[in-house]
C-alpha cells in the first residue's frame, strides 16, 4: 500500500505544476484462452517537460472478468515466499506451501484508480502503461474445489472486496494493468493495442488452507491480449 498510495498522492500533490492537461476515455476489451475482460476508463494526463510527449496521472477504471475452469492459488506473501518485504520481487515461490482453489466460472468486477503515464513518440503514436492502484471488488458467490494435493473439498467463495497495489505477490484483491501502444485516427479517436496483466482473487467462506496456516485468499494471474479504443475529451494532443 505504501508504494502505490505514496505515488498516487504525489501525482495529485504535483498536479498544479504540470503544463499541459489532457482528458480520455477508453474501452478496452482482454482475451486469453478460457479467459476475457472488458475494461472502460476515465484518464487526466498531466504533460512534463517542454517538449510536452511525456506524461504522468490518475483514473478511474471499471474491469469485469469472465474466465472458465481457472486455478486460483494461495494468495498471501507471507505463505508462498514466506516474505512481505520490497525485495520480494526476488524471492522465489515456496510451492509446498501453496494450494489450489478450482473455480468453473469466475467473475469478478472492479473499480479502481489507476496510474498512468504516455509517451508520445510521434504525432500519430504513443505508447503506454497503467496500473490499478487501490479500489473495491464486487461479484456474486461461486462454487470452487480446494485441492490440496491429492485431496479437496467443496467449498464457496466471494471476490475480495478490498484491492490495494503493494509489491508482488503482497498485493490484494482485483488489479489491472496494461502496457500498450496507440495509434491517433484523428484529433478526437485512438485505437490501442497491448498486453493485459490481471490479478483476480477469491476469499472462501472458511479457511479452508491449514499448512503452513490458515488461508482463506486465492490469487489468479492472467496474461492477455487487449485492444481498445479511446476518446479524448479535452486536448489539443494526440495520444
Amino acid at each position: 500500500m505504501k508504494i502505490g498510495g505514496y505515488l498516487f498522492l504525489g501525482l495529485l500533490v504535483s498536479a498544479k505544476s504540470f503544463s499541459q492537461k489532457i482528458n480520455f476515455v477508453d474501452a478496452t476489451l482482454g482475451g486469453a484462452k478460457y479467459q476475457g475482460t472488458l475494461s472502460l476508463s476515465y484518464v487526466h494526463l498531466w504533460s512534463l517537460g517542454a517538449k510536452q510527449i511525456f506524461f504522468i496521472g490518475i483514473g478511474g477504471r471499471f474491469t469485469s472478468y469472465l474466465g472458465a475452469n481457472q486455478y486460483y492459488i494461495t494468495a498471501p506473501a507471507q505463505l508462498t515466499s514466506e516474505s512481505t518485504g520490497p525485495l520480494i520481487i526476488f524471492k522465489d515461490n515456496i510451492t509446498s506451501n501453496i494450494d489450489t482453489f478450482l473455480v468453473k466460472s469466475p467473475q469478478v468486477n472492479s473499480i479502481n484508480a489507476s496510474i498512468n503515464i504516455h509517451y508520445k513518440l510521434s504525432e500519430r503514436w504513443s505508447i503506454g502503461f497503467n496500473i490499478d492502484a487501490i479500489g473495491f471488488s464486487f461479484g456474486g458467490k461461486r462454487d470452487g474445489n480446494y485441492i490440496n494435493g491429492f485431496t479437496g473439498k467443496m467449498t464457496t467463495a466471494s471476490p475480495t472486496p478490498f484491492n490495494v497495489l503493494l509489491i508482488s505477490d503482497n498485493d490484494r484483491g482485483t488489479l489491472n494493468s496494461e502496457f500498450f501502444a496507440k495509434y491517433s485516427l484523428n484529433e478526437r479517436c485512438a485505437l490501442k493495442i497491448g498486453a493485459q496483466f490481471l490479478f483476480t482473487e477469491y476469499t472462501t467462506a472458511t479457511k479452508v488452507q491449514q499448512f503452513p496456516e490458515p488461508n482463506d485468499r486465492f490469487r489468479n494471474k492472467s496474461l492477455l491480449v487487449c485492444a481498445g479504443i479511446s476518446y479524448r475529451l479535452k486536448s489539443k494532443n494526440k495520444l
